[in-house]
Parts: structure tokens; sequence; C-alpha cells
């Protein structure tokens, strides 16, 4: 039996493998390293895994019908998947929306008609996201919030992502679970993502440009408190017929001003900071409630940034001396 885990050689997908293969699961891992950003980092990632007797790697895009329904013949035993392969990013869907479509919507209908043809398949485990709030004020973010009003199309695509699996869990019986991930960070992180382009900024001397003066809230969740929500959910099949929607985040909103600070601290170095008003894109904070998940799982986030920050500053100082 084994695993096959989509998005291998990303950030959150890396992380995934490694506690995967960690506890002696066989990994199937399926990824097809597009120049969203620089390949090189997703190579870096891979060859983490390729060592590992348990992992094997698939090149390929999850929007490839042939490609990925060619594996319920070709790999009739996976009996769990964790879909994590999307197209990432809420301001870059204002720059090319149907990378979006294509990735997060047929991606997802792709994963889901190989999933219903696995003989064995006992979970499916996906990544949506906390953007599917939009611009909801009730705090925390509830599963049994509306999601109807989305502020970018990447929350649309992802939304869009959460319906089509219910339909799929009403027509043919398929146990999935979608996870509503949180602001996640920490080391093998996104170059397009806020610690990696507030270190960068720090460190070259260049100004970061801080939104409402720095004051949006997120919910920062340490990658590592992740993964353990993401294999534990994976560990609990949802019933075939309902499929389930999880918050997994921090459950700690933090001003981004503060998690600045903090990253100052563990680069040594001040910021040059710009004011700038809000983007239409962004939303005013996230916060999640977590007590759905950490009933079904006992999932318990343990790292607040005071931790994480510093340990995503000493791999990034690391990765940028070329180690």
């Amino acid at each position: 039996m084994s695993v096959l885990l989509t998005g291998a050689a990303g950030f959150i997908g890396m992380h995934v493998a490694e506690a995967l293969l960690g506890r002696g699961e066989a990994v199937i891992g399926v990824d097809d390293l597009n120049p969203y950003y620089d390949v090189r980092l997703k190579q870096a990632r891979l060859a983490r895994l390729e060592g590992h007797p348990g992992f094997r790697f698939i090149s390929a895009d999850v929007s490839d019908r042939d490609a990925m329904l060619g594996l319920a013949e070709a790999e009739p035993g996976i009996d769990r998947i964790v879909h994590l392969a999307a197209q990432p990013g809420v301001r870059y869907s204002l720059v090319d929306p149907y990378v979006y479509v294509q990735a997060n919507v047929m991606g997802h209908l792709v994963m889901l008609e190989l999933a219903r043809r696995l003989p064995r398949l006992g979970h499916l485990v996906y990544a949506s996201s906390s953007s599917v709030y939009g611009g909801n004020r009730q705090l925390p973010f509830a599963e049994t919030d509306r999601v109807d009003h989305p502020v970018s199309l990447y929350a649309a695509t992802k939304r869009a992502g959460e319906l089509i699996s219910e339909s799929y869990a009403h027509l043919f019986g398929l146990p999935q679970t979608g996870l509503r991930f949180f602001t996640v960070y920490g080391p093998w992180g996104r170059p397009d993502m806020a610690p990696w382009m507030f270190g960068a900024a720090i460190l070259e001397g260049r100004p970061i440009t801080l939104y409402d003066a720095g004051r949006l809230k997120r919910d920062f969740t340490f990658v590592e408190d992740i993964v353990a929500g993401v294999v534990g959910c994976l560990d609990h099949p949802a019933p075939a017929v309902e499929p389930r929607l999880l918050n997994i985040g921090n459950h700690r909103s933090v001003e981004v001003r503060r998690f600045v600070e903090v990253l100052e601290e563990a680069l040594g170095q001040k910021a040059v900071v710009v004011d700038a008003p809000r983007p239409a894109t962004d939303v005013e904070e996230t916060f999640a409630d977590i007590t759905a998940i950490q009933a079904l799982c006992g999932y318990a986030p343990r790292t607040p940034i005071e931790v994480g920050i510093p340990r995503f500053a000493e791999w990034f100082l690391s990765w940028r001396k070329g180690g």
C-alpha cells in the first residue's frame, strides 16, 4: 500500500513526504516542477526525498488526464491520496488567471476522477485555503461561516474544488477531507511568500511594503505544525458520503508588523519600511477556529512566531549561501 502525494516538490509537500517516509510509508510523489518560481528550489527539495528507499517520483501535471488516470492501472496499491499540488499566490491570479483554473479546478477534478478509479482508496486529503473566507469579518473563521464571497480568483478556484469534492462524495462515496490552510511558513518556503520576500529585502537593504502600516493580521502557522495536522487527518478517514472541511492554522492572529520585528531580530538587521494602502485582494485579518481538527486528531499547534521565524531565518541564510 502507498500514499500518492501531489505537489511533492512543493513547500508543504516536501515536509509531508518526509513525515510519511519517516514513519515507514511508501510514497509516490507527483510534481510537474513548473517555473512559477525558481525550479532549483523545487529540485533541491526533491533531492532530499529521492534518496529514500520508500519514495518514488513521477514528473507529471495533475491536470494531465492521461498521466493521472493511468496511475489507477499502473499503481493499484495506492490506498490514500494527499493532494497538495496547486497554483498558489493570490496576487499572481491577477496576472495569469488561466493557470489557476487549469491547476486548481481541472487538476482537482482529475484527482477526483483518479480517486474513484482506485480500488483500495481509503481517504483523500486535499489542500484548500483560508482565502475562501473572503472578506469575512466574523472571527475566528469557522468552517460553518459563509464562503460565497471570494475576493480573489485564487480563492474562487479553491472554493470550486471544495464544491466539486462535495458532489463527488455524494455521487461516488469518496472519503475526503479538505484542509483550509492558514498562512504557512517555515524552512524551504516559497520565494513569493512574505518571510522570503521580507527576509531578502532586509538583507539587501531594500524597502519592504507593509499595508496599512503593518496592522493587517494573519494566523501564521509553522510548517511542522501543519504537517502534524495533515498526517493526523490522513489517519482519520472521513465517512464516504460526508466530506469534511477543516481549518488548519495556529489559532493566533498576529500583526504583520510584529512578524517583521521578529524577522529583523532573527536576521540581525533592520527593515526599511514603506507604508501602502491594502490591496483589494488582501483581507484585514485571518484567524482559524481549530476546534474541529483538534477534536478529530488531537491537532495542537505548538510553534509561536518567536520560535518559528528564527528557524526559518537559519535555513534562509544557509540557502542564500548556497547550502
